[in-house]
């Protein structure tokens, strides 16, 4: 039973990865700021503009190939207000930015997974848990919104925000970091439910 006045609506998270980049495949390119593919992104933004409810909060990565997909949404659907949210920008993969990653040493990228949660990739990048964390604060203010948003980001932040809805606010080895690809342009939804 719900208290007079209290809101049961359910709430939706839409994530939206941007389209595939311009870029030799095989890049680490985490915080490196390419372009994506332009009809790609027209592709993906008519795709998924048609089905967004009315009053979406649309929360962007700034990054260019997310920014690009976010302005064509919006481009479609006016009646949305866009915000660009550093914290749904891609891991910055430090030293390793901009090298494929076959050319990233064996012992370099072991040394990062012995300690995930905490080493910094790259050398100088970002750790897991201070990505999970900028992530789990833009996740946690959604929790308590009121209602509906979409996040145009990167496939880390999509894994990132699978394990925070699990509960899990930081994963200890690299084994427990979600693995399997969402498609370019494509998007997945989780509910929220209030109380």
């Amino acid at each position: 039973m719900t208290a007079p006045g209290m809101n049961t609506a359910r709430r939706t998270l839409w994530l939206q990865r941007h389209a595939p980049v311009v870029a030799e495949p095989g890049l680490c390119y985490g915080a490196t700021n390419l372009q994506a593919h332009a009809q790609g992104t027209r592709d993906a933004a008519q795709r998924i503009a048609p089905l967004l409810p009315a009053g979406l909060v649309l929360l962007s990565s700034p990054l260019r190939r997310c920014a690009e997909l976010a302005d064509a949404i919006v481009a479609l659907r006016p009646d949305l207000q866009l915000r660009h949210d550093a914290r749904l920008a891609e891991m910055d993969f430090g030293a390793w930015e901009g090298r494929p990653w076959a050319d990233i040493p064996r012992e370099d990228f072991e040394a990062w997974t012995a300690d995930f949660a905490d080493a910094p990739a790259g050398a100088h990048g970002e750790s897991v848990r201070d990505f999970m964390g900028r992530v789990a604060a833009v996740h946690d203010e959604w929790q308590a919104g009121e209602g509906d948003a979409l996040w145009v980001t990167h496939a880390g932040v999509l894994r990132a925000v699978t394990l925070l809805q699990r509960g899990m606010r930081c994963v200890q080895t690299a084994a427990d970091w979600p693995v399997g690809e969402l498609a370019f342009g494509g998007w997945l939804t989780f509910e929220r439910s209030p109380g």
